[in-house]
């Protein structure tokens, strides 16, 4: 470890900052945002430091770099883009025992600038030692990801209960108590917005610590693709207990799952129901009594097609707290990964979803609504029937030169897209031997897919 990472409290200190630029007042927003008292050395000062002197905000002394300025510095910065002045700062301030950054030249340095991830209260400092600034930053990015904004607003919450935890246990069992509160339905609620109810809840909790928390999470995983995923759902993700999910789920989306977690397979297919929805329903309420935190995790969004309303009618009869995060429908990914536009000012004016389900090799669609023009109909499911699909939308008013498309493991490495019209796409499908995971766009709109696919699996 070449620094050792540290927060420097400069609220009301003397900083100085050398360098009248536009990096020498990215440090000197940061020093502000510390509340530290801020004088800029330099000549002349861009427009956003001009700016913050009118407001009083910092001081400004307008000349050369001089050993004085140092008196009583708590920090120091140079941020000019002449060498040898800042050579001098770093040498002078060290000798000195001053804290001094030189901006892009750590050999310089006695300390080292972060990226910082901002919640404060709560501080998130990344640093590569002054190898790769651009690094830190991604890796800054990847983190805020990750780290709701509401974060500081939680830590001030949790801080205003930190007595009455520390009155009721003892150091293990606070330590215990806390866990769950940050990795349950408490924290959520509040990340949520939820605040009052949060409040209300860590309360009760704190009156009845022995008594477990459970809690489902109904999340849409999205058609496939991971860096389609809410960061919500990531969050609860990583969460879970256990994870009841269904075959729709792709492997990559899997993967970002808790590795501790308990994994059960629900999955359903077209005349194959191993599970059926109300077992299903009676799992995730047992499991929750239990105190799990439970993560149901379907493909698409758990609203759309997806059983979800049926699921939490179930969870709300027996009073067990949920969750329900929205994820990208498999009509949504599936169109915008295949270059086709459910909706166009030239070709389409509407859009419609329906699940083309056989039951008993029938299908029980409004066949007439379907069949308008300027319309297009994305069908859920309809793999198995297709060939009626085609031939009663066509018996219905459609043109069999309709333009149809089936796009197979949207999203994914493993995406297919077949291209043809209402008459001959089943021809085309049967052909290519497509299995399931596959969603089917009628209309003129489909006739976009080569002008504007820019996926390539």
């Amino acid at each position: 470890m070449d620094f050792l990472p540290i927060f420097l409290n400069v609220r009301d200190q003397a900083c100085l900052v050398v360098g009248g630029g536009t990096t020498a007042s990215r440090k000197v927003e940061l020093l502000l945002r510390a509340n530290a008292k801020v004088t800029v050395v330099a000549p002349e000062l861009n427009e956003k430091l001009s700016q913050w002197l009118d407001e009083k905000r910092i001081f400004h002394r307008a000349d050369k770099f001089s050993p004085s300025d140092l008196q009583d510095c708590r920090l120091v910065i140079a941020a000019t883009n002449d060498k040898a002045v800042n050579e001098q700062v770093s040498k002078l301030a060290q000798a000195q025992a001053t804290p001094v950054n030189v901006v892009d030249q750590p050999q310089l340095c006695s300390f080292i600038m972060p990226s910082v991830i901002d919640r404060s209260p709560v501080q998130i400092a990344v640093s590569t030692g002054g190898a790769s600034p651009v690094l830190a930053r991604l890796l800054r990015a990847r983190l805020e990801t990750m780290v709701p904004a509401s974060y500081g607003k939680f830590a001030e919450f949790i801080a205003s209960f930190r007595d009455k935890v520390k009155q009721r246990f003892v150091f293990n069992e606070r330590r215990r108590f806390w866990e769950s509160v940050l990795q349950g339905p408490i924290a959520e609620k509040f990340l949520a917005g939820h605040t009052q109810a949060a409040k209300q809840d860590l309360e009760d909790f704190l009156e009845k610590s022995d008594q477990k928390l459970g809690e489902v999470y109904l999340v849409g995983g999205g058609p496939g693709d991971p860096d389609l995923l809410t960061f919500r759902a990531l969050r609860l993700m990583q969460q879970a207990d256990v994870v009841l999910h269904d075959r729709l789920v792709s492997p990559g989306v899997l993967d970002l799952v808790r590795r501790e977690a308990e994994h059960i397979y629900v999955g359903k297919e077209p005349t194959n129901h191993p599970v059926p929805q109300e077992d299903i329903n009676a799992l995730l309420i047992r499991l929750a009594k239990q105190g799990k935190r439970v993560l149901r995790l379907k493909g698409g969004d758990p609203f759309l097609f997806g059983r979800g309303g049926e699921e939490i009618e179930s969870l709300m009869e027996e009073g067990i707290p949920f969750q329900v995060v929205p994820g990208i429908t498999a009509a949504i990914g599936t169109s915008a990964y295949a270059g086709i536009p459910l909706t166009h000012r030239d070709y389409a004016q509407s859009c419609i979803f329906v699940t083309g389900h056989l039951k008993d090799d029938s299908m029980d669609l409004n066949w007439e609504a379907l069949a308008h023009p300027h319309q297009t109909v994305v069908i859920y499911m309809g793999l198995r029937g297709l060939p009626i699909i085609s031939g009663e939308l066509i018996k219905h008013g459609l043109s069999p030169d309709t333009p149809a498309a089936l796009v197979q493991k949207a999203t994914t490495s493993d995406q297919r897209v077949l291209v043809g019209t209402l008459e001959s796409l089943p021809a085309i499908v049967d052909k290519a031997d497509i299995k399931l995971s596959s969603i089917i766009i009628i209309g003129d709109v489909v006739k976009l897919h080569e002008k504007l696919a820019w996926f390539t699996p």
